[in-house]
Formats: C-alpha cells, structure tokens, sequence
C-alpha cells in the first residue's frame, strides 16, 4: 500500500478546501493539501473541473515514479463510528497502476486505518463518477488524511472530496472533548533522559537487568500505570540514577521498592483461572531473582491487583485481538549519544516480546537471558548505526519472519542503497542467479550461476556476518532475506567471482538506484492469475488475484483433473475462504489461533477453532506449491487448503502467520511481531516451522540453468498420476 508521511495538521476548522478552488499564492498547490510521492505531476487544473472552476490533476511525470498523491491532514477531534469520504474522480489513459481516493487515520506513533481503494483495480477512461470510502473511527484516532492516488500512467482528476462521521457531515460532528492525562503532561525528559553516560560491572548489569525486568512487570501490571497517571519512559529516567548509585542488591531493591510504592495503592480482585491457555506468563523471576522480601512480596500481591481491559500502552484490535501498542513514542529526533534513552529502546522491546509476543515460547533460548546479554549492547554503542544494530540483532532473537527493522534510512544504508540487477536465491546452499530485473542490455551473468564472492569477500563469510542481521523465524528465511541484499551496494559497481558449469569466472556488476531499477521484479508477480498449464490441468496464482474472480475460474475448470495453486508469493487478495469453500468437501476444521490479555499481561488463550463450510464444487485434485517466500497470508493459505485436502509441494515455508503488531522504538525506529499465534487444528505450530510440505521439492542448479520450474513440474506429476 502507499504510505503517507505524518504531516503536520494545518488546517482546525472544518473548512478544508477539499474542492481545491484556493490555491497557496501563485503555485498551483490547493492551500492546505501536501503531495506525497514522487516524478507524478500533482497540481490544480482551471481546465477540468466536476463543479466550481478547479480540480487536481495527477498524472505521472517518469517512467520509473510509482504514485502520485494529493492528502489534506485533518485533526482527528470528532466523535464517531464510522467515517466516510466521497469524492469524484476523472481518468484518461490510466494504464499499469490503478487510481482511488485515499482515507488515512493515524493514532499517535501509527497508522490505525488505510484504504485506497487499490483493490477495486480502478483504471482506464472514465468521466466524472462518484466514488466512496467508508472505515471505521478509532477512538484513539489523531488526524486523518484524505485525498485521491494515481499509482498507473495516464490522468486522474479529482474534485470535490467531502467527509461525514456517522452520516453527518464534518462540519455538523460532534468535538470530542479532550481529556489531558499525567502522562501526557509529564514533559521533564523531553530535551534528554539527563543519562549520558552508565559505566558497567558485572553488579551494574545485573542492576539494570533487574530494572528492566521491573520496569516492565510495573508497566503493564500495575493499575495506575494503565490509568495513564504516568509517563513510564520518563519514570524509568527518574529511577535509573538511584540503581546505578545502589552499592549492593540491598540498596537497588530499596530503591524499587520506594519506587513502586509511591505509584499507591491498588485494589486486589480474586484470580480467576483462564481456560485454554497457550502460554502462561513468565513471572517465576519475581521469586527467584534474589529480590529483597518486601520487593518479592509487593511484585507478587500485583499479580492479583484489579485490571480492566483498558490500558493506556496495549489494547487489542477489535477484530482478530492482536496487541496494538499505543503511546509508545518513536522520539525520532532521539540524540544517539544519550544512553538513557538507549536503554529505554532495549526496555521497550524486550517487555513487549515478554508480554505479548505470542510464541515467546518458541524463542529457542532463555529471554531472560538476552535481556542481560543486550544490556552492555545498547548502554556501550554511541552512534546511530550502532545503536540500530544493536536493535536489528535484538529483533533477530525472537526468531519471526515479520519482524525485522522497516524503511530506516540508516539500515538501508547499510544494506546499500544500490541494487545490482541480478537476482540471487540460496540453491543447493549455494546463491544461484536465478532472473533479472528489467534493464537496458544484458547481464554478463546467467541464470544458473553460482556467485562465490563479492568484492573479494567470500559469499561465505558475508554470510555468517550477515545471519545476525537478518531476522526470520527459520533458516531457509534468513537465507531468503540474506540473497536478497547480497547484491546491494552504495557503491556504482559490484566484483563478483562466479562459476559457470564448474569454471570461474570474474566480473563487474552495475548497480543501480531505486529509481532506475523494478524492484518490483523481486516478488516474482506474474501477469496472470489463472492459466491452464494443459487442457486437464488449471494454474492459479494469487499474487495478482482478486476474489470476485474466483467462482468464474471455478466454473471454468469444473472439469478439469487437478488445480496448482501456486503461493510462492503474497497473495493480493484474502482467498482463504473464497477458494477454501469451493474445494472443501463439507464442514472442516482448519485452524486455531491465541490471543494476549490485558488483564493477565503475558497469557495467551486459544479461541475455538475455525470451520469451513465447504461446497465440494471442485473434484479435481488440488496441489499448493510453497517455499521459503511463502509468508504469513500465504502460509495461512496453504494451511487452509492443507485441511480441506490439498496436497503441499514444495520446502519450508517462512514460519510466521498470523496479523501483525507494530510499533517504534526510540530513535523513530520501525518494526512489527507476529501479534496472534496460529495453530494446525490439533494445536500443532506453525511459527518458525511453517507449513511443512508433504512432497518436499527444492530447485536444482541445474534446473535453473535449464529454466526449469521443478517444483511446479512434481505438481503436475502428481495430478497425471492415476
């Protein structure tokens, strides 16, 4: 999806100028709108008009800009439900893209709800028609972004957008009224954590580690803390000069003790047992840490302290009940050589994964134990990129493929900033070319090659010095995620050493920008969503699918011997029940999933599973390929198909299903975890194990260098075979 950059609320009143007719001075800008995007034409037009005597033109101004977009930033200060925009759009020639309105609602440090109507595959010529976007109105909604995209060629015009909460229009909403909290007014730590510096021994650091396993028990356990009565980073920059001055475990406990007190009383409520429970919390540390009597005694009668199910830092999505983190500031403007708040980004992360990571469980090692190996990490590095190292190797520690550090220009710059055109995957080991991205003129390499070094560095020993770096919940994955950035450069050229057939060979590379490469070519999208690969034999790919097409394609090849659904890629649409039903052969089980808690921080309850009502409208035999490229959508997917009798071709998929929680570290730092464990109906795993095939088949660097797809080929065996 395009994504907008949080721009600042200009306008407070409910004139927004959203039929463009006042323009900012003698620019062709409307006044109040911004424009996202890049090499797209995005401006008034006196020409083309829906009504007054201007509309927006988008129109895209270089062959490789991929959107245009005009938003205008609203202060989310409305009561409501639900939010609707309408707007009138106008296309000509848009071809390769499509074109929508565009409704953006951000909370505090993410984006809450988005739609851009991408899936509605708008495109071509059309004159003036009314278009719609309804979602719903977060209660912790901050601003929202209206407006209209051109993500293809040709022209979009939009005019008169308009805006109704609950069918009202803006201007005729009801306000909220804003309640300012403590937390929210705490401001003393906002120019630094007054933390320069912390010298460690081994007595500090095990100090800092107890802080930050209290720290973070406090922050979700205690009630004044969920009733926002206080900003808990600020408050962990008040207690950390009385740890670090502690001159034994006796005077660091007193000093949480005191600290923990003065949060006041708080009511005690029966402990109900929870029934299906996954994952119990881990809070055995709080008897056997060493901790003072008084201290143990305090953190334990917590335990049965009265929570409700509102917080001011987590809540739970009001569908799925995956975490949503809330309040969690980026500090993007951090100061890198401030060790407090260093500390605070190590604190933040390790107690979310602690609380409401799902497969915490399936980390692999004790969590408890990072947290004190991270300690000297983050308090010792003083720079930028080592500080977001240290953060990307943290992430890489809970093992889940979705979590990983997004769109930070500083990892991208490590990663490099310049792509070769050659595409790599891990074959046999070995990182094999497999296809190219679109160029002018060939590449000295071919398909079937096999890279054994890259500026004189064997691909080995990138390799071991890369897998911290790369986060995934299995090997094969962070393979997958190492070949990607293998051929990554901020350098014009790239020396590789290659054979051929068994004979080596050397040769320099080109690399190139973003903007001068299709980085789109990576996810391997095909042009078609379904094909027949022989008269008795249909293909679907999911990666360019749309639901509406499906019972179609199932009329279609109602007579065929065997369907191949292929998800080595991301589906573009949810399928699972649209596909699941028509190959179902009645009502089936398929899945189970977890879900955290916010009154028993750290528990994780498994729903009842989910059923299929099948149509057994498809008798043909049904084979799903997967890989290592198979993730999240896809292997729930696959999972599906799984249950109601498809057979799995293909290796290891990523190991992370289920929805995504994100939030920010400090630093303005980006990342997401896995937010709901999912489950075979038995309660089988998937995290880190995937979705085992049931006939493994890997590619061959043979096979690559004879354009095979052998895969595919064991699919299509496995239908003809009577």
């Amino acid at each position: 999806m395009f994504a907008l950059p949080v721009l600042a609320q200009d306008v407070d009143t409910p004139f927004f100028n959203l039929d463009y007719e006042i323009t900012v001075d003698k620019s062709k800008l409307p006044l109040s709108a911004h424009v996202w995007g890049k090499d797209y034409i995005v401006q008034t037009d006196a020409t083309v008009a829906k009504s007054g005597t201007k509309s927006v033109l988008i129109q895209k101004n270089a062959d490789n800009a991929q959107f245009g977009c005009i938003a205008t930033a609203i202060p989310a200060v409305y009561e409501g439900q639900t939010i609707l925009l309408t707007g009138w759009m106008k296309l000509e020639g848009v071809t390769d893209g499509n074109v929508g309105l565009l409704l953006r609602i951000d909370g505090a440090n993410d984006i809450l709800e988005f739609e851009n109507m991408d899936a509605q595959g708008i495109n071509g010529t059309s004159d003036w028609a009314k278009y719609e976007i309804e979602l719903p109105l977060p209660k912790d909604a901050q601003t929202i972004y209206v407006g209209a995209l051109n993500g293809g060629s040709g022209k979009l015009w939009v005019d008169d957008l308009k805006i109704s909460i609950d069918g009202k229009d803006i201007s005729k909403a009801t306000k909220k009224v804003v309640v300012e909290l403590p937390a929210q007014k705490d401001k003393e730590f906002d120019g630094g954590s007054k933390i320069n510096a912390i010298t460690l021994t081994p007595q500090k650091t095990q100090d800092l580690k107890v802080l930050g396993l209290v720290w973070g028990y406090l922050k979700y356990y205690h009630p004044a803390i969920a009733a926002g009565n206080h900003n808990w980073d600020y408050e962990l920059f008040r207690i950390v000069p009385k740890v670090l001055e502690a001159k034994n475990a006796a005077q660091r406990d007193a000093a949480l003790l005191a600290w923990a007190k003065a949060l006041g009383p708080f009511e005690k409520a029966p402990v109900v047992k929870s029934e299906n429970v996954k994952l119990s919390p881990d809070l055995d540390w709080i008897t056997t840490s060493g901790l003072s009597p008084e201290l143990s005694t305090l953190l334990t009668d917590l335990k049965s302290a009265t929570r409700t199910g509102s917080h001011y830092y987590i809540g739970l999505a009001e569908s799925v009940q995956n975490p949503e983190f809330k309040n969690e500031n980026p500090y993007k403007d951090m100061d890198f050589a401030d060790a407090g708040y260093r500390l605070l980004g190590l604190y933040r992360y390790w107690n979310i994964i602690q609380y409401y990571f799902p497969n915490r469980h399936l980390i692999g090692e004790d969590w408890k134990g990072v947290l004190e190996e991270f300690i000297p990490k983050f308090v010792n590095v003083k720079t930028e990129k080592d500080y977001k190292l240290a953060a990307l190797e943290l992430i890489g520690r809970i093992n889940d493929t979705h979590a990983n550090v997004y769109g930070d220009p500083t990892i991208e710059e490590i990663r490099g900033n310049r792509f070769a055109a050659e595409i790599v995957a891990f074959t046999e080991g070995k990182p094999v070319v497999t296809r190219f991205m679109s160029r002018d003129g060939a590449s000295v390499l071919q398909k079937g090659d096999v890279i054994t070094a890259i500026n004189g560095t064997p691909v080995d020993k990138l390799v071991q010095e890369r897998l911290k770096y790369n986060p995934a919940s299995n090997q094969p994955t962070k393979m997958r995620n190492i070949a990607r950035a293998l051929l990554r450069s901020n350098n014009n050229t790239l020396t590789v050493d290659y054979t051929r057939n068994g004979k080596p060979f050397k040769a320099t590379l080109p690399t190139y920008t973003k903007d001068e490469i299709d980085l789109k070519l990576l996810s391997q999208k095909k042009d078609t969503c379904f094909k027949m690969l022989s008269p008795k034999i249909a293909y679907m790919y999911p990666g360019t699918i749309k639901n509406e097409y499906i019972p179609q394609f199932f009329e279609d090849i109602k007579n065929t011997d065997g369907l191949v659904i292929d998800l080595r890629c991301y589906p573009s649409d949810f399928i699972v029940l649209a596909v699941g039903e028509m190959i179902a052969k009645g009502s089936t089980e398929f899945v189970k999933w977890s879900n955290p808690s916010i009154t028993t921080p750290g528990e994780f309850s498994v729903i009842p599973y989910m059923e299929l009502q099948g149509r057994n409208n498809y008798k043909g035999k049904v084979v799903v390929l997967v890989n290592e490229v198979t993730q999240s959508m896809a292997e729930y997917s696959a999972l599906t198909f799984r249950a109601v009798g498809a057979k799995i071709v293909g290796s290891t998929t990523s190991g992370a299903d289920g929805n995504i929680s994100p939030f920010y570290l400090p630093g303005n730092v980006y990342t997401v975890i896995s937010g709901i464990g999912v489950y075979y109906p038995d309660g089988g795993e998937t995290q880190r194990v995937g979705i085992v095939p049931d006939i493994e088949v890997k590619p061959t660097v043979k096979g690559i260098t004879d354009g095979r797809d052998e895969v595919l080929e064991k699919a299509v065996e496995f239908i003809n075979k009577k």
